[in-house]
This record gives structure tokens, sequence and C-alpha cells, in this order.
């Protein structure tokens, strides 16, 4: 399948290396310079904390984030750049723009996991539901919309909801069945219960530290499990994929792992579990950027 790069062992890497409008050029130095599109941005990395040689790409660039001493940072701009610009994965088109606290509005590494719910929803001979939680801009909503899928995403920050309507809007996807729901998760989740709603699929990408519209404390070690437990009741009786990505520093793909073994296995035993890192090949050197860790269930059906 085109989302596996390769296994060491037991341990997988999942490397997202279909992108045309993305590249990750180089990395190291606690920083990363990346193409987006035709324009070129530096931005840290807390990752790439080896050592590399800088060359003139890493001089010749449109923007470069830079950290401050006292937290936070902030954008310098060598070109003018417009407020947004897009690129395209495949089919799909996404919004991108530099904000305040260096991210863009995408996470490219996460091209490996759409591929995978596309894929698997693909193959499926039923209607697929899929609830998406922390959904940001909504980039893994419109992949799954796009095959087919009715989507029921929730994110509690409201600007991020309006970026993934627009988002929506890029991909013409506007007369799909999406909901766009502004919401603690962990409540929406529970409210769904309550109401007796069904989903096929979940996917989430949890925070390490957030709060909900109404100052819910979200904090991933101590809410992940309950959050988890509260998305199994909503499961269907044949759950199709149930996944979870982290970029929670100190949060092994193994802590994922086991708590969907120990949690979701025993209910839906056709079923796997698998965990691991996703990342991004380095064109300079073809090292793997590290960006973070998923686990999953996947339906044997």
């Amino acid at each position: 399948m085109l989302y596996y790069n390769w296994n060491l062992g037991d341990f997988v890497k999942r490397i997202s290396n279909e992108w045309k409008d993305y590249e990750c050029i180089d990395a190291g130095n606690g920083e990363k310079l990346e193409r987006w599109g035709n324009i070129i941005l530096r931005r840290p990395d807390p990752q790439a904390i080896w050592n590399v040689k800088y060359n003139d790409k890493w001089e010749n660039i449109d923007g470069h984030y830079f950290r401050s001493n006292k937290g936070g940072g902030q954008w310098k701009f060598y070109s003018k750049l417009p407020d947004y610009w897009t690129v395209k994965y495949k089919h799909l088109t996404f919004k991108v723009s530099p904000t305040n606290f260096k991210h863009t509005g995408l996470f490219p590494e996460q091209a490996t996991n759409w591929d995978f719910m596309m894929e698997m929803i693909k193959k499926s001979d039923r209607k697929i539901k899929v609830l998406n939680l922390f959904s940001y801009t909504g980039a893994a909503t419109m992949a799954c919309s796009s095959v087919g899928a009715a989507v029921v995403q929730v994110d509690a920050s409201k600007g991020m909801t309006e970026w993934a309507k627009e988002n929506r809007d890029l991909c013409g996807l506007q007369n799909n069945n999406i909901r766009f729901i502004v919401d603690d998760c962990l409540k929406f989740v529970e409210r769904e219960y309550r109401r007796g709603n069904k989903y096929d699929a979940v996917v989430m990408d949890p925070p390490s530290y957030g709060r909900g519209p109404n100052k819910e404390v979200w904090k991933f070690e101590d809410s992940i499990y309950e959050l988890i437990n509260a998305c199994i009741k909503i499961l269907s009786d044949k759950p199709l994929f149930f996944l979870v990505n982290s970029y929670t520093t100190g949060i092994s793909s193994t802590v994922l792992e086991n708590i969907l073994k120990t949690t979701l296995l025993p209910l839906y035993p056709n079923g796997k579990v698998d965990s691991g890192e996703v990342g991004l090949k380095i064109t300079r050197d073809n090292l793997v950027l590290p960006c973070g860790i998923y686990g999953r269930y996947v339906s044997n059906d």
C-alpha cells in the first residue's frame, strides 16, 4: 500500500511521500526548510536536533519564523506574500497561511493518514459516517468526505472551523454531508451517546494542552483515556477504523497502542491495532523528519 514506507521490526514509520506541492527540503539545527507550492518557509522544529551544514537554500527564503527567548516568536518575510495561497494533495486543495504561532494551517505529514482513511472508506461496501475530533482546519474531514463519507467534525476554535469551511469550498465539497461543530470534544461525544448517534470511524488529533469554548481544560495524559472510552460508546456494530494522532512530547506510540488494545480490541476482536510514527522525507539527505505518533484500530471485515 502506498502509505507504507518501511517497517523496522515491530516499529512502523509512515512517510507522507506523495506530495507535489509540498517538500521538506532540509532539516537540522532545530529548524526545517520547506516548500509550500513555490513559497519557501523556514520554521523551528523541535525534533530536528541533529546538526546540518547550512547552504544557500537556507538563505534563499520567503519567510522565517524566529523563536523568542521569552516564548512564542514572530515571522520575518523577505518577499511580499499573499495573505494565503493554496496547495494541492492529489484531488484535495487546502488553504495555507503563516500564523502567528508558526503553523501554516496544514500538517503535511498527515497525508499518509488521509490516504489510509480514503482507502478504507473506498473499500467499504456501506455508507461510512466519520467523527473527526480536534479537527483543526479539516484536512482529514475533506479527505474522508471526498470519497463519500458523511463527516461530523468538532473543534473548540471558531477560527479554525471557519478555515475548515474554506477548505471545504476549495475542495468543491459544498454539497457533501459535512457538519461543522464548535464545541468541547468530550462534551460533544457524551451528548452524542445520550442522543443515540453512532459512527463507523473516529479520527482524533488531540493537543497536548488546550481549553474548550467554555474554558474546559484538556491535558493529553489526563484526558485521552476518558475520551477514547467515550468514543467507543458511540461506535457502530462494525467500526471501520479508529485513529489517534498525537504530537505530545514524552508520549510513546506504544501508549496509544496499549490503550486501543485494552479498550477497543476486546469489544471488536475482528480487527487489529498498530502504532508508530508519521514523518516526512527530507530531500537533501534522504533522512526522515519524525513529526508525530499514531495508534489505530483497523477492521479486518
